[in-house]
C-alpha cells in the first residue's frame, strides 16, 4: 500500500520530467537501424521469464527470418574471427544453434497447450482440450524438422577439419555441438515421446461421453 501511495505522488512528477526532457533536450541527430542479417534477426530473439504464446510466437518468427537471412560480414560476426575456417565454423554453429532455439521455443509454445493427462472429470471440456492438444501436437511434430536441420549443421561443425578449432566466444555453441555428435542432446527423443503421449491422450478424451463422470 505505501509503495502505491508513493507511486501514485510521484507519477504527475514523472510525467512532467519526461516531458521537459522531450521538449528541452538539444536536437540530435537520430538514425536507422536495419534489421537485415542473420546476426540482427537473432538479436531480436530472447526468453521472458514467463513465456506467453505470443512470446514464443514472436521468437518463432524471428528466429525463422534469422534462417533465410545472409550472413554479415564476419568483421559484424557474433564472434572474432580470425580467418575462413573459423568463418566457416561459425557458421555451422550459428546455424545448428538457431535451429536448437527454433525446437526450444516450439516446446514452449506446445507446452502451453498441452493436458498432461486426461481426467474423468475433463469430459465435459473434452473437445476444447482436444483442439489445445492438436495445436500441442503440430508444435512438437515441427520440433523435428528443426532437429533433423540442427543435426546437419552439428555434423558440419563436427567435421575432422575442425578437431583442433574452437571457438572460444560461443563456448555454449560449442558444447551443444559436442553433446549433439554423443548424443546426450537429442532432441528426436523427446519430441517423439512428447508426441506419443499427446496422440494417447487425445484418444483418452476423444473415448470419453457422458457416462465417463
Amino acid at each position: 500500500m505505501r509503495l502505491m501511495f508513493i507511486s501514485r505522488i510521484l507519477k504527475p512528477f514523472i510525467i512532467i520530467a519526461a516531458i521537459t526532457a522531450f521538449f528541452f533536450t538539444p536536437a540530435q541527430k537520430s538514425y536507422a537501424y536495419m534489421v537485415k542479417y542473420k546476426e540482427d534477426f537473432y538479436k531480436l530473439f530472447h526468453v521472458h521469464y514467463q513465456q506467453y504464446p505470443d512470446d514464443c510466437i514472436e521468437n518463432i518468427y524471428w528466429l525463422e527470418k534469422a534462417v533465410e537471412a545472409d550472413f554479415a560480414n564476419p568483421l559484424y560476426a557474433t564472434v572474432k574471427i580470425e580467418n575462413e575456417k573459423d568463418w566457416e565454423k561459425y557458421r555451422y554453429l550459428f546455424m545448428m544453434h538457431i535451429n536448437l532455439k527454433l525446437i526450444e521455443q516450439h516446446l514452449r509454445l506446445g507446452r502451453i497447450y498441452d493436458k498432461k493427462v486426461a481426467h474423468f472429470y475433463d469430459a465435459p471440456w473434452k473437445d476444447q482440450y482436444i483442439e489445445e492438444l492438436k495445436k500441442s501436437l503440430t508444435c512438437y511434430q515441427a520440433g523435428l524438422y528443426y532437429w533433423k536441420e540442427a543435426s546437419l549443421w552439428a555434423e558440419k561443425a563436427n567435421s575432422g577439419a575442425f578437431r583442433f578449432l574452437f571457438l572460444p566466444d560461443i563456448q555454449n555453441w560449442e558444447d551443444e555441438r559436442e553433446r549433439i555428435g554423443t548424443g546426450k542432446l537429442d532432441y528426436e527423443k523427446i519430441l517423439n515421446r512428447e508426441i506419443s503421449r499427446v496422440q494417447k491422450v487425445i484418444k483418452d478424451f476423444e473415448a470419453m461421453d457422458d457416462s465417463s463422470y
